[in-house]
């Protein structure tokens, strides 16, 4: 089931003209920089949106304007959190998705959001990625950091199959809603 729901999602996901990716992720923008949340945190870390996902570049570079951005760079088989400065300067990384090309460290403890792609969520913040764990270990290394998954709604379902390692997510943000999820709800 899980495997079959991933599929037809990410179908979905990819059968989006460019130009709607692009408008729904600015209405998704919009939501998540309108967010109390989002307001008061100093250090986010984006994930750096490839395909048909969710589009990060342009909410990125506004970020980088006025709060420390923070973008995650796969080393070995972890998410190494980096502070970046420019994004013209990230390159593309080990799945094909631009990371920097040196880490710039910053402590766990300091990062305030922490914003989680995801192919699948449901409604109490849980999650269907692309199967390789990455996040999930890393948000198990941030534990006062708010999650938020960025998703299109039609990403969003009432329940999925989880796991034991899974974490969710505290809100996920939509072109059309905010979901509260766990904490938040």
């Amino acid at each position: 089931m899980k495997s079959q729901l991933k599929g037809s999602i990410i179908e979905k996901r990819n059968s989006l003209p460019k130009e709607e990716i692009l408008e729904k992720s600015s209405q998704i923008k919009n939501n998540l920089f309108n967010l109390q949340s989002y307001k008061k945190s100093k250090a986010i870390m984006f994930f750096v949106s490839f395909n048909s996902e969710v589009n990060t570049h342009e909410m990125i570079k506004d970020t980088l304007k006025s709060k420390i951005v923070v973008v995650p760079k796969v080393v070995s088989h972890e998410i190494e959190p980096s502070v970046i400065i420019d994004f013209d300067n990230l390159v593309a990384g080990k799945f094909g998705v631009l990371e920097p090309i040196e880490t710039m460290k910053i402590a766990h403890k300091n990062i305030d959001l922490v914003l989680v792609p995801g192919i699948v969520f449901d409604k109490e913040g849980h999650r269907i990625g692309y199967g390789f764990g990455y996040y999930d270990q890393f948000l198990n290394k941030v534990p006062k950091a708010i999650k938020i998954g960025l998703a299109f709604d039609f990403q969003v379902v009432d329940k999925i199959p989880r796991e034991m390692h899974d974490v969710p997510v505290d809100l996920i943000v939509t072109e059309e809603r905010v979901v509260k999820c766990g904490k938040y709800s």
